[in-house]
């Protein structure tokens, strides 16, 4: 059963990255994040609410909340403050660049990941996991010739700066939800609901202060049926994923390869449906990628 949980949270995320370049292709990314992220506030809110006028029951489905001290909450609010920044970067990157380049580097997340563990947690990657590491950064190397040839320059562009911060800001994120729930006890559940009503009030201030005043001189705001289901394939995606983690018998390394490989939904159909250019090529580099990924992830075994 929890194979067939990671394949749809996979599907999920691919249509999630999808829906985002839809809904951001010529239009304005702030009110974009804005609303797409009030649907998932949407989804999560009776799950705190049922937490807590009606533990038991929410207790008995999976989506038990409990109350968290203060100190939790201060922790949330620092989450919310990574993964809004990750967003903004990565949304107004997608914006501007296709997807096809788009998705293999945000795929390369795992490489950063590690980059992390070493300095932070001082873990010593396998020769398996050097491999990967070497393998990727290869890829990257493939990439930025091939995105010559549609006039991007990896080391000039700053949209291609914007998706790199953001995967590394992303990174950030991983490391932290891997210390509050391992090392502070937090239950997924929690993580996922009270992120999100944190990120809520963070797009809410963003819109306000910079979007609101400039609405005028900037791109346009234009309302798309792809803007709330980015907010809904999230939050179902995820927790999708993490009913898939809670069987006994699933095996986290193997649900991490199935959520890696949602890039592949993004980047075959996105290109398709884009109709971008050098889709071979890229799909040869990206395979290049997902092998590296595949490396780092197994060896964690």
């Amino acid at each position: 059963m929890w194979i067939w949980l990671g394949l749809i949270s996979m599907l999920l995320l691919g249509l999630y990255d999808l829906c985002k370049k839809y809904a951001l292709n010529d239009n304005a990314v702030l009110p974009t994040l804005f609303l797409s992220n009030l649907t998932s506030v949407c989804l999560v809110i009776p799950v705190l609410f049922g937490s807590l006028f009606a533990p038991e029951w929410m207790e008995k489905i999976g989506l038990y909340a409990a109350p968290m001290p203060l100190l939790w909450h201060k922790y949330m609010v620092i989450k919310a403050l990574i993964v809004g920044t990750s967003w903004i970067c990565a949304y107004f990157a997608l914006k501007h660049l296709p997807i096809s380049i788009v998705s293999p580097i945000r795929a390369s997340g795992p490489v950063w990941t590690l980059f992390g563990a070493i300095v932070l947690f001082h873990e010593q990657p396998s020769p398996m996991q050097w491999a990967g590491m070497g393998l990727i950064f290869f890829c990257y190397l493939l990439f930025s010739l091939l995105g010559r040839e549609e006039g991007i320059h990896f080391h000039r562009s700053k949209w291609v700066g914007l998706i790199f911060v953001a995967t590394l800001i992303g990174t950030c994120s991983t490391l932290f939800d891997k210390w509050l729930i391992h090392g502070q006890g937090m239950a997924p559940i929690q993580v996922l609901a009270w992120y999100f009503v944190y990120l809520g009030i963070f797009f809410t201030l963003v819109n306000a202060l910079l979007w609101w005043p400039n609405r005028k001189r900037i791109t346009t705001f234009k309302w798309r049926w792809t803007i709330p289901w980015i907010g809904i394939l999230l939050v179902i995606a995820d927790f999708v994923y993490f009913v898939g983690v809670s069987d006994p018998d699933a095996l986290i390394v193997i649900l991490s390869v199935l959520r890696r490989c949602s890039v592949l939904v993004s980047f075959f159909v996105g290109a398709i449906l884009f109709r971008e250019v050098n889709k071979r090529k890229k799909a040869w580099v990206l395979m290049g990628i997902m092998v590296g990924v595949l490396l780092i992830i197994l060896s964690e075994r």
